[in-house]
């Protein structure tokens, strides 16, 4: 059985080291891109259009992103129709980063794929992982939001300017801070779930003494 490569070790999720011929070609590439899309003139729509289409994984109709960009890789990104990207996003796209229809996202905001081992030796010898992103429908991310491994953000949540969120945030909320919390429902949250009625008991009648 042929031993896989460090690409698609990162690929399929797992531990890996950058080490690797084929992800410096694709990074090289990736630069490449990146800059001629931060060098090129702001008012070409169309020509930083077609850069990005020749970058990114997915570039949905009438999508938009600002200059500058970063991104490790950029066929790991995907973006929805009509989604906007203010100036200096920053796309960790180790995993992939998955962003839908109509996302609006500030100026700064970083979505970060990247992991790292706890243990200090597998960090010195330089392993590494990731865990995908997921950017829900009419979500708007504030500047300098930054989103960590694995998240997946729900329809129509909007985040708070400069919030790090760590864990997963359900559709129709609004949250803030560090870590990111809840602060209350922009939708109606979904109902309960409905607890069978438990039938009453009537209790048997006292006996009524007779005449003595």
């Amino acid at each position: 059985m042929t031993e896989r490569t460090m690409r698609e070790r990162m690929l399929a999720g797992e531990l890996y080291r950058a080490e690797d011929p084929q992800l410096a070609a694709d990074d090289a590439r990736a630069q490449a891109l990146t800059h001629r899309f931060n060098t090129t003139d702001p008012t070409d729509h169309e020509g930083l259009r077609a850069v990005l289409t020749e970058l990114l994984g997915g570039f949905g109709e009438g999508a938009y992103v600002r200059p500058p960009l970063r991104c490790d890789y950029g066929y790991q990104t995907t973006f929805g129709a009509r989604a906007f990207a203010n100036w200096g996003l920053v796309c960790n796209d180790v995993a992939t980063i998955t962003i839908g229809d109509d996302v609006q996202m500030g100026p700064g905001v970083q979505l970060l794929t990247s992991t790292h081992p706890l243990e200090p030796d597998p960090r010195r010898d330089k392993w590494e992982a990731a865990k995908p992103i997921v950017i829900g429908d009419n979500v708007w991310l504030g500047g300098g939001v930054i989103v960590c491994p694995g998240v997946t953000i729900g329809a129509d949540t909007v985040v708070g300017a400069g919030s790090v969120v760590v864990r997963d945030l359900p559709a129709g909320v609004l949250a803030v801070g560090n870590p990111a919390r809840i602060v209350r429902h922009l939708t109606d949250p979904p109902a309960p779930a409905a607890t069978p009625a438990t039938p009453a008991t009537t209790p048997a009648p006292m006996a009524t003494p007779g005449p003595a």
